[in-house]
């Protein structure tokens, strides 16, 4: 046994050596208000400050994915639904309770950089992008940009008592605008988590007795799958993990149409969604013995 170790086998720690009642005198006499402590201070409050904020965050972007999810469900009733345009209307007023979250984010984020809290905030912004671009897809059979997306979130100050408060200046009447912008990272993750609804959807669409609807959706994925492969590998490491399941998607809408092609006439028509399923499933379990 070393002379550094005691008689129980465990290293004594350098502080060790020093009695107790001199380390406590030397916190007593530590005086609260020096500089370095008031530095300390002030160092502590900007972290519990910014840890807060952080915190709500993270709240309000829960909030977002569930409402967004909801506004999802709501519109795959869409294809089976007599009327449309309830749906449509419904889902925009889900949307705008949505947007009025994304306001309680950007007024969180005012004089803060964005990227800072942007991992609190993300999968609330691509759960709001999968949301808004698969309702606009339902209503032009089109992709929205991100720069539409961008101008949704502009909002102006509602309350008159900002306005009331600021009499120094009479002829400042603009009211307080607060805008979040989707970074582009996003707005792909979002259009890749699409690719699935647009699968469901076309699932659901066949069942319901609409055969061009899935003709449509292989086009369009297609078009999304050929324009994620122009990044592949050289963007963001979670975009080209989305690839796999786009193209698992693609995949699968395809085989629909496929079999609506070939084998169209020979099923009838309430038996294609059955078809359809079990024939996803057996793709599912081969991509995973693969």
């Amino acid at each position: 046994m070393s002379g550094k170790e005691g008689s129980g086998g465990f290293r004594k720690r350098k502080h060790d050596n020093f009695p107790h009642g001199q380390r406590r005198e030397e916190k007593e006499n530590v005086n609260p208000s020096s500089a370095l402590m008031t530095s300390f201070k002030s160092f502590q409050l900007e972290l519990d400050t910014r840890h807060d904020k952080y915190e709500r965050l993270v709240k309000l972007s829960r909030d977002i994915t569930i409402e967004s999810k909801r506004t999802i469900f709501l519109l795959h009733r869409f294809a089976s639904a007599p009327n449309g345009e309830e749906i449509l209307n419904e889902s925009e007023v889900k949307l705008d309770a949505v947007r009025r979250k994304i306001k309680q984010v950007a007024q969180e984020l005012i004089g803060e950089d964005m990227y800072q809290f942007h991992r609190a905030i993300s999968p609330g912004l691509q759960e709001y992008v999968e949301a808004v671009s698969f309702q606009y897809f339902i209503k032009t059979r089109s992709l929205i940009s991100v720069e539409e997306i961008n101008k949704q979130l502009i909002f102006t100050a509602e309350d008159r008592e900002e306005t009331t408060n600021t009499t120094s200046n009479c002829n400042d009447k603009q009211p307080h605008t607060w805008s979040l912008k989707v970074t582009p990272v996003d707005y792909l993750l979002g259009v890749a988590d699409l690719t699935g609804e647009l699968m469901r959807l076309c699932i659901s669409s066949v069942g319901n007795g609409d055969i061009d609807t899935p003709f449509e959706l292989s086009q369009f994925l297609r078009q999304i799958y050929d324009g994620f492969t122009f990044i592949g590998n050289t963007g963001p490491y979670e975009v080209s993990k989305k690839l796999y399941t786009l193209k698992q998607s693609l995949a699968k809408v395809e085989n629909a149409c496929y079999t609506l092609k070939v084998r169209g006439s020979e099923i009838p028509k309430h038996m294609l969604a059955d078809v359809f399923s079990t024939k996803t499933e057996l793709i599912d379990q081969e991509e995973g013995l693969s």
